[in-house]
């Protein structure tokens, strides 16, 4: 097996972890902002834009990975 196969075997299964963990938490975040709303409605106002932040920052965690496998892949030769 060649260091490329290797490399890309791990690049896989680089990004479908960092996928499958991504979205396990924003479905674990997303579903306590629900619960916590329905539970105290006034708070959503107050609630939404720390929500908003953590989703986005659990994508970006996500979308870094992407990336490295792009910067490293032409590295790789």
């Amino acid at each position: 097996m060649t260091g490329v196969a290797l490399f890309a075997a791990a690049a896989i299964v680089a990004l479908a972890a960092s996928a499958i963990g991504s979205a396990h938490a924003q479905g674990k975040t997303a579903s306590h902002a629900m619960d916590a709303i329905g539970r105290n409605p006034e708070a959503a106002g107050r609630m939404t834009v720390p929500l908003l932040l953590g989703l986005a920052f659990m994508e970006a965690l996500t979308l870094f990975v992407f990336a490295m496998v792009f910067v490293l892949a032409g590295r790789v030769s």
